[in-house]
């Protein structure tokens, strides 16, 4: 590890050895919780510590809603769940101006979406209108409310799920908040020998409120400055960015990566590299990157019906894509 040492936004610097240290802390904590699924932990918090979101695309049960208040205890950070139905209106989410007759001003009652963790439960299951509230928290960590715009908590960090099973009364996110995502993934289930624990110790098992906070807003900034400083040499550079040309030339992709994509792509490798506890971007980091980001980005040329056939052909592509371009040594 380098000694190259940086300044949060806040004024704490950290350097790459002690941002090592404190992000094999935190997945230790999550996984006290979390078990048997260390890919995932890190998944998300490379999609944090590269300032992104992440959508978790899987049945209930398999403990997404854990790790979410696992990874926002760990961190220090104030988290709020939403349930997504479809009678939920933007103002639940953002909040509602309220009239003060003492000051005869409008006070601000802010909603669920002023934490620096938000699950969005069953994203899919609220109306296209409401779903659009999220459009401008996502992107520009913002929101506005009756004319005026209110900052969002730094980091904020969007975690939301959606059965991919299930399609009566749900409402298919568009590409224009699928973009939001830096990542998306299925959490599946456990093997068989971490389920069979987690039953029989189920009553003895901590909790999340159980988990001490290792770091807190502050040391997330900190983190997510970090990544961003992760070395990317040339020619993992020309790596990364002939696999985002492949996908625009494949023969089984109607559409490839855009270069917001791509920007998410290399953000996404430079914060995944971070979590490895590595000062720069390997190759490795960057294949590992490419399903994740550009599965939800890029379309298939097959007419595949439902989402899990078309998942299964995007990845089939991406997997074709991956295969043809070789890796630098």
């Amino acid at each position: 590890m380098s000694g190259r040492s940086i300044g949060s936004d806040e004024g704490r610097a950290i350097d790459f050895e002690q941002g090592r240290v404190l992000v094999a802390k935190v997945i230790a904590g999550v996984e006290r919780v979390f078990r048997g699924k260390r890919e995932i932990v890190e998944l998300a918090l490379t999609a944090l510590f590269a300032r992104g979101h992440v959508l978790f695309e899987d049945v209930p049960g398999v403990g997404k809603t854990t790790l979410a208040r696992a990874v926002a205890r760990t961190l220090g950070l104030d988290y709020q769940r939403i349930q997504f139905t479809s009678d939920l209106l933007p103002a639940d989410i953002l909040g509602v101006s309220v009239f003060d007759p003492d000051t005869r001003k409008f006070e601000l009652n802010k909603g669920p979406i002023f934490a620096s963790v938000l699950l969005a439960d069953e994203i899919n299951r609220t109306t296209p209108r409401t779903q659009s509230a999220l459009l401008e928290a996502m992107a520009e960590g913002s929101v506005t409310i009756d004319g005026a715009t209110y900052r969002l908590p730094r980091p904020f960090f969007v975690m939301a799920t959606q059965n991919p099973r299930e399609f009566q009364g749900t409402y298919p996110l568009p590409e224009s908040q699928l973009d939001r995502f830096i990542s998306t993934t299925s959490i599946g289930y456990p093997d068989r020998d971490t389920e069979r624990d987690l039953i029989r110790t189920r009553r003895a098992s901590e909790l999340p409120e159980d988990l001490v906070a290792v770091t807190d807003a502050k040391g997330v900034e900190s983190l997510c400055d970090l990544a961003g400083r992760v070395h990317v040499s040339d020619p993992v550079l020309d790596y990364g960015h002939s696999l985002v040309e492949a996908t625009r030339r494949s023969p089984y992709l109607s559409l490839g990566l855009s270069t917001r994509g791509a920007l998410a792509f290399f953000a996404a490798a430079q914060a995944r590299a971070l979590v490895e506890g590595r000062d720069f971007v390997s190759p490795d980091d960057v294949r590992a990157s490419l399903i994740p980001v550009a599965g939800h980005r890029v379309l298939p040329r097959t007419t595949a019906e439902g989402p899990e056939s078309k998942r299964r052909a995007v990845e089939t592509a991406l997997c074709a894509v991956l295969e043809s371009v070789p890796a630098p040594t």
